[in-house]
């Protein structure tokens, strides 16, 4: 179904840079609007591979043997290997398994470095780039926002006649926005750069008669945000089945209150709140690439051949058998897990019936699926400490020095540094816009400084052999401070860094306070 579209129409769209005059989101038009869907339906039929249910949207083998008896027993013994998962999770473990530093540039008791010190913590930030990187490996797109607001929501506190405690404060918030929300618009002859981002949601709202759908739209420009709502409705047919995926499509109805007290708000911010973040990119398309887009139709091949070597196993469990007929017959008949076939005693003897299910070819075929998977993962099978086959790369084990790992590690270490390069830019920018909120539209009075992420790569360091490198390198002098030290080892923050250096002070002031027990040899 190509909608309102021609296949030409199409064409020039994917050739051409194109500009739409139109406001997608006016009463009258569908949503999503066409030209966005199949982006969001590529997220929602990844996330079911993610999820190991890809039954609910991928049947080959039932589909191909729908007409044959088999339909029913390979639906039955359907197995997913849900590769996806750890080929997307293992990457965000790299990337924030050992947790990044933030720095602002500035000594650690400057308004700057205590502040960004205080983002990162109370919005959980290592926690948000992992999950964030998660999703994003099997979307391909990540989008994080920033706000000025309260962070618990008191709405049903104020809905009871209470109020809001006065201890609770304002303040810059990083969230992350699901993609499949966010419809950006881009500016006029920049594939990469948006002039306004807008993050649309249906809202259903239930009461005892009926459900009844709503569109709410949040806008973003520099500088505004304008919040919109509008009335939605099903129609017959609005499911668009055209990128591999049931996508429920409504018509958008008559624009409606949005509840808020103000609908246009001013930010104070001369820039768009909300960040991207592709998983991988390309510079003539500003949607990402997922992790395993490119590998759905290798999963879908894992799956089906897995199903039928479980196929052929069990009808090995239960063959037909054929010989003479059996005393009693009827419901005497001695009674077998397969079909038996009756035959004149003087022509054969009896027996079973067995077929060669080629299962060695099987199992090979599944082998080289699984190592073409990983390959183009960039991840070694190793990683995960077992391996499938006898062409598995090896068990990663047989290096014990750091250099000689990180070279065996080199292709997931690429990965993870080109993930990384999407994330420190928009980190970096949203903490900047943290500081600009903050100054805005909070109490703080300092000058913002772009700050700087010291990421790790996730591998073990010999510390020893760092140290030894270090020691040779300086001629014994020292290469780093106590607080340094102390911060990198207990991976804390400055003040925590400070508050164990005024502890160890305090212990060496005290132990020089007790008499020395030399005293006790000496003479009158």
């Amino acid at each position: 179904m190509l909608g309102l579209f021609s296949k030409r129409d199409l064409e020039k769209r994917s050739e051409h840079f194109t500009t739409y005059t139109n406001d997608s989101f006016q009463p009258g038009e569908e949503f999503p609007p066409f030209k966005d869907r199949e982006r969001i339906s590529r997220y929602k039929r990844l996330k079911k591979s993610f999820q190991g249910k890809q039954y609910e949207v991928y049947e080959r083998a039932s589909a191909l043997l729908k007409d044959t008896p088999h339909a029913e027993q390979l639906k039955t013994l359907y197995i997913a290997v849900n590769l996806a998962d750890i080929l997307v999770t293992k990457p965000a473990d790299l990337l924030v398994g050992e947790p990044p530093s933030f720095e602002s540039g500035m000594p650690d008791d400057s308004k700057q470095q205590k502040a960004i010190n205080r983002y990162v913590e109370e919005n959980d930030l290592v926690k948000l780039i992992h999950e964030s990187c998660i999703g994003n490996g099997y979307r391909g797109d990540a989008w994080i926002k920033n706000r000025f607001g309260m962070r618990q929501d008191f709405a049903e506190v104020t809905k009871m006649g209470g109020s809001i405690p006065s201890d609770v404060k304002m303040e810059p918030i990083i969230e992350h926005v699901n993609a499949e929300f966010v419809y950006p618009e881009l500016s006029r002859g920049n594939v990469k750069s948006f002039k306004a981002i807008n993050i649309a949601t249906v809202e259903y709202v239930v009461n005892d008669r009926e459900d009844v759908p709503f569109l709410n739209v949040e806008r973003h420009i520099p500088g505004f945000i304008i919040y919109e709502r509008y009335r939605l409705h099903e129609f017959e047919g609005g499911v668009d089945n055209s990128f591999g995926y049931p996508l429920q499509v409504y018509k958008i109805g008559a624009k409606v209150a949005t509840g808020r007290d103000e609908d246009i708000v001013e930010t104070g911010v001369p820039q768009l709140l909300v960040h991207h973040i592709p998983y991988k990119s390309v510079d003539d398309d500003w949607e990402g690439i997922s992790g395993i887009e490119k590998m759905e139709s290798l999963l879908l091949a894992i799956n089906d051949r897995i199903v039928q070597i479980d196929y052929i196993l069990w009808k090995h469990s239960d063959p037909n058998a054929y010989g003479p007929e059996l005393e009693g017959g009827g419901d005497n008949q001695v009674r077998m897990g397969g079909i038996y076939i009756t035959v004149r005693k003087d022509e054969v003897t009896p027996g079973y019936m067995t077929w060669d299910g080629k299962l060695d070819g099987a199992f090979k075929e599944l082998e080289m699926l699984i190592s073409l998977v990983f390959q183009m993962a960039e991840t070694p099978q190793w990683l995960f400490g077992t391996v499938l086959g006898e062409n598995s790369g090896g068990t990663g084990t047989s290096h014990t020095d750091n250099a000689a790992i990180k070279a065996r590690f080199m292709p997931i270490i690429s990965k993870v540094k080109r993930i990384r390069t999407h994330y420190d830019k928009a980190i970096r920018d949203a903490l900047w816009v943290c500081q600009l909120l903050d100054n805005e539209q909070g109490n703080e009075t300092f000058k913002p400084v772009y700050p700087k992420i010291n990421w790790k790569d996730g591998i073990p360091e010999n510390e020893k052999e760092k140290a030894e490198i270090m020691e040779i390198r300086t001629g014994k002098k020292p290469t780093i401070d106590q607080k340094t030290a102390i911060k990198r080892q207990d991976n804390v923050d400055d003040e925590k860094a400070e508050e164990i250096l005024n502890r160890i002070a305090h212990d060496e002031k005290t132990m020089n306070g007790f008499v020395s027990n030399s005293i006790f040899n000496e003479g009158d």
